[in-house]
């Protein structure tokens, strides 16, 4: 175990340290959490290291530099994150390293060079994560968690130092398209396939025809099945129906698959409504929407009523 000449009980909360060096690996841009966080804390165990535990971002830096305020006079927050680098037995190219899990929900803020080119820093509201190697300064903050005497450190920012590149998982780098002249609107993102099975089915459109202010299904093809003819020849005899038929064409049930007889003389407003509405009774012995429970309408006062086969929003 590494004997450091600072503990964290000897730090004051409240104090920023900066720490620079080139971006080696980054979650920023969002929490690790759930299965996620569930295999990180399996992987520091793995590699005898003390699990997080919960929800947090993360940042490793290489060839880390403390920025001393004043390097003649380093303060106590100074050394003690100065003296928790470490070198990399797998990677000694890459110096002296610096990482840091930030617990909480918020996530540290990202400031990138403005393309103004006045000096001045924009924050990145892109949403991805940076690349590796970009030079970056980490801005650390102490503080005192809940129920604990030792201090602790939050990252609270990350300053980049040159114009920002975006890690990409498997694609094709943006500034790498950008060198040979294709810039694209907006970032790319993979597009999952649509199963055929899963593509939902076509709706079918139900006509109406109206008449006196009643909707009615439009007359189906002759292929469609007629439920009329059924009913009739079991309540009855064949000789018994086709004598009325026969004798005079008026007042019988309408099959769905023929418009209703013309009458012999003009109807009144009386004949016509009783016909409509024998009509609609047999449309209704035979299935269809027509005869659905009688809808809400101005008939009844209880409000405007929703045609059939037409469902209104609202």
């Amino acid at each position: 175990m590494t004997n450091y000449a600072i503990s964290a009980s000897q730090i004051a909360e409240g104090k920023n340290v900066f720490i620079r060096g080139k971006l080696g690996f980054a979650v920023l841009a969002r929490l690790i959490e759930g299965a996620e966080l569930v295999a990180s804390d399996q992987r520091k165990t793995k590699n005898g290291m003390s699990p997080v535990g919960k929800p947090h971002t993360t940042a490793t830096i290489i060839h880390a530099e403390v920025q001393f305020a004043d390097p003649n006079n380093p303060t106590l927050e100074e050394q003690f994150v100065s003296e928790r680098r470490y070198d990399s037995p797998k990677r000694p190219e890459t110096g002296s390293n610096y990482s840091i899990d930030s617990k909480g929900s918020t996530l540290p803020v990202i400031a990138i060079p403005s393309p103004k080119g006045d000096g001045t820093y924009d924050q990145d509201e892109s949403g991805r994560e940076l690349a590796q190697g970009l030079d970056v300064t980490l801005v650390l903050r102490t503080y005192k968690p809940k129920n604990f005497s030792n201090r602790g450190l939050a990252l609270e920012q990350v300053i980049v130092h040159e114009t920002p590149r975006y890690y990409s998982a498997g694609g094709i780098d943006q500034a790498e398209l950008a060198a040979r002249g294709i810039v694209l609107n907006g970032t790319p993102r993979p597009v999952q396939a649509t199963p055929a099975s899963a593509a939902p089915a076509a709706a079918v459109p139900v006509a109406t025809e109206v008449e006196d202010g009643l909707s009615f299904p439009t007359p189906q093809p002759a292929s469609a099945p007629v439920a009329v003819a059924a009913p009739v020849q079991a309540q009855a005899p064949a000789t018994a129906v086709a004598a009325p038929v026969a004798a005079a064409p008026a007042p019988v049930a309408v099959p769905a698959t023929a418009p209703a007889p013309a009458p012999a003389q003009q109807e009144t407003l009386e004949e016509k409504l009783a016909r409509l509405e024998a009509e609609n009774a047999s449309l209704k012995d035979n299935g269809s929407p027509v005869g659905a429970p009688v809808a809400t309408g101005p008939w009844n006062g209880s409000g405007q009523a929703q045609q059939a086969g037409i469902t209104y929003q609202g």
